[in-house]
């Protein structure tokens, strides 16, 4: 089976390279799209989150891509900064061995020095919309010579409101060049777009019966917006999650959240528009690594983020639409892990349930909210779903307890909710009586 990358057309030397990072077997979407890509057709994909679409087309372009030419050969396009270092750290990984030069262009970061690296004569560039724009406009960028363009993540970019930015650049690459789309859901605009401008596509779709993941359990907890801040705690306390990404609507939200729930003693920062760059990527790696347990993000920020152990979502906030929702679940049980994805509805908020439950075509289970401690461990809980399984993620071992441990023995949670005062209130952090130092994020 190892040899299943070399039946679709990669190298040996690349093959070989995949063994060595533990990939020996294409996934359903690397093995439909892979072929199709190497013979030069243009291809619509579309795959859940988490089924190894990156691969999908980063091998046939590394193939595609001779080191001896020094211009730009391929272009991905990606809605994010995140998703855009992300994809550039796997096609590093194998352009370092195929002495592919390989440069992400994306805001935050001084114009000046992308201007600079271009002169190193990359091959492949991936990039987002809005600065490379910006580098075309002002001629410092080339994609005269772009015969690979990859759109990933399409519809994100349509709600993003991109789409006119994307079809600006595609009107500055060669008139003849392959465009591959990959995204886990294709609107309609998106395959107008398709039509537009590819020449008679492949449309590859790979889907369990399920539109979301089987391995992700999903549960909606009924409650109120008064109690919403108790359920999240309570539930981080009965699932003890490795690593929790939990989901609000606004900057404003996540902000206020992430400092509600330092307050209470979590380990937790925040990721949205509004930080810088440097900020936030010292929050991804600090999350990567697990130093934090929970990350309260907006859509904007975190969605297309592939974070090994993640083991549990939270929407805090319920997404508008099925498209949203799928993405944001798609953040955990990846690459054949399990998950679990809570989402809390408060009352007015059905009519998002009902077009949820109708785009992924399935009815998750509810869980009202005078069931006061997460939910019963009868594996009846989640969606009409596969029941999860036994998740790979190793836990960290715990410390010694010593005579009064903590209520809870989590993974990786690192404090515990502050002590209540005779008031009732939670003490200042500064006054607080022998417990750890809470790391608290400021706006």
């Amino acid at each position: 089976m190892s040899d299943n990358f070399l039946t679709l057309g990669i190298r040996r030397e690349v093959n070989s390279f995949l063994q060595q990072m533990g990939i020996t077997e294409p996934t359903p979407i690397q093995t439909k799209a892979i072929p199709m890509a190497m013979a030069g057709k243009d291809l619509v994909a579309q795959a859940q989150t988490g089924t190894g679409k990156t691969l999908a087309f980063l091998l046939p372009i590394l193939e595609s891509i001779q080191p001896d030419k020094p211009y730009i050969q391929a272009l991905i396009v990606t809605p994010t900064r995140e998703l855009a270092l992300q994809i550039t750290k796997e096609a590093k990984k194998l352009g370092d061995k195929l002495a592919v030069n390989v440069l992400a262009l994306y805001g935050g970061h001084t114009l000046h020095k992308q201007v600079n690296q271009l002169q190193n004569a990359p091959h492949l560039v991936i990039g987002t919309p809005g600065r490379l724009l910006d580098l075309l406009r002002r001629k410092k960028l080339s994609l005269s010579g772009v015969s690979k363009l990859v759109l990933d993540e399409a519809d994100q970019m349509l709600q993003m409101g991109f789409l006119d930015d994307v079809e600006e650049i595609i009107n500055q690459t060669s008139s003849k060049h392959q465009t591959m789309l990959f995204s886990a859901t294709i609107p309609p605009k998106i395959r107008s777009l398709a039509a537009r401008y590819m020449e008679r596509p492949i449309d590859i779709r790979v889907q369990t019966t399920n539109v979301t993941l089987d391995e992700i359990r999903q549960i909606i907890v009924e409650t109120t917006q008064e109690e919403k801040l108790d359920r999240l705690c309570s539930m981080i306390d009965e699932y003890r999650p490795y690593l929790a990404m939990v989901f609000c609507h606004t900057k404003q939200r996540a902000i206020s959240l992430n400092v509600a729930l330092a307050q209470r003693g979590y380990e937790v920062d925040e990721l949205h528009g509004d930080l810088s760059q440097s900020k936030r990527e010292q929050v991804m790696k600090r999350f990567r690594a697990a130093k934090l347990q929970i990350l309260v993000v907006t859509d904007i920020a975190a969605r297309g983020l592939d974070i090994e152990g993640v083991t549990h979502i939270f929407n805090y906030d319920i997404p508008h639409d099925a498209e949203s929702y799928i993405h944001r679940i798609g953040r955990t049980g990846r690459a054949g892990q399990t998950g679990t994805a809570v989402t809390f509805v408060v009352p007015g908020e059905q009519p998002y349930l009902r077009i949820i439950e109708q785009g992924i075509r399935a009815s998750i289970k509810k869980q009202k909210s005078k069931e006061a401690r997460g939910i019963a461990d009868n594996g009846d809980a989640g969606a009409q779903l596969a029941p999860p399984k036994p998740s790979a993620v190793a836990p960290r071992p715990k410390k010694p307890l010593g005579k009064n441990p903590p209520r809870h023995g989590g993974i990786n949670l690192r404090s515990r909710r502050k002590p209540k005062t005779d008031d009732g209130t939670s003490p200042s952090p500064r006054h607080e009586a022998k417990g750890r130092q809470t790391r608290r994020s400021r706006p």
